[in-house]
């Protein structure tokens, strides 16, 4: 197996409404068939016109509420709430998930990297907007890639946050080794490789956290896997999110 080439896509401006970061990606490194383009969530949002002002937000007596609890602006806990399919956890923050599955703390909703009063939603349909990119890249370059978008998140019973993907095309979620036989011929019944997070990952380590300007992330040479997409339990599967909601309840 060749060696895996990790490059930070540098040299992006400030994304605007209306730019075409597919484009700005391809201006900027060259892309083969097979490599896997991961992209931060926040410039995607940015480009798609995913923000909104807070002045523009009225919140609700819920967000009132829930402002005073956590000690948060009302208006930002308002735009999470709108933002949010079902709120799993109250306080000490909330925890809720969105429309497409994922859960997040304050739906993903973000005040970083974005002008002073405003705020960065998650892509809505994240699995489209990845297919979106792709196809553009292809369009651009005639390569075929698969694409991340990525959001940065904490974990349970760890300190820290990392890069999760939230939409990804042209690959599967899961390596599943279901079946195979390890080193001893034992064969492996539950290891299930979340590999579109690991690479979302090491993306997250290449992008930084604060004002490193590479909000993108270029692998080259990963070998091809093959497994599924069922990356989120369902909510009969998981027991977290049911102890959440039986000992938190909104």
């Amino acid at each position: 197996m060749e060696n895996i080439v990790v490059t930070g896509i540098r040299g992006l401006p400030l994304i605007k409404a209306g730019d075409n970061i597919a484009a700005m990606i391809c201006e900027r490194v060259t892309i083969e068939d097979g490599d896997i383009v991961s992209i931060a969530s926040t410039i995607y949002s940015k480009a798609e016109g995913y923000t909104k002002s807070l002045a523009e937000i009225s919140p609700s007596p819920k967000a009132v509420r829930l402002g005073k609890l956590n000690g948060e602006d009302p208006r930002f806990v308002q735009a999470v709430l709108d933002a949010s399919k079902d709120i799993i956890m109250e306080h000490p923050f909330i925890l809720s998930e969105l429309s497409f599955g994922h859960i997040g703390v304050r739906a993903g909703v973000d005040q970083s990297n974005i002008d002073d009063g405003m705020v960065i939603f998650l892509p809505p349909d994240p699995m489209a907007a990845a297919a979106k990119v792709r196809d553009e890249i292809r369009l651009i370059t005639g390569k075929n890639v698969g694409v991340i978008i990525t959001d940065t998140c904490g974990r349970s019973f760890r300190r820290g946050q990392t890069g999760h993907a939230i939409g990804w095309t042209g690959f599967t979620a899961i390596r599943d080794f279901r079946g195979d036989v390890d080193l001893f011929g034992h064969e492996l019944k539950i290891t299930e490789e979340a590999v579109v997070d690991e690479i979302a990952g090491f993306a997250n380590f290449v992008m930084g956290e604060s004002n490193n300007g590479v909000p993108a992330v270029l692998f080259h040479n990963c070998p091809p896997w093959t497994g599924h997409d069922n990356l989120y339990f369902t909510k009969d599967e998981d027991m977290t999110r049911r102890l959440l909601k039986e000992n938190c309840p909104s």
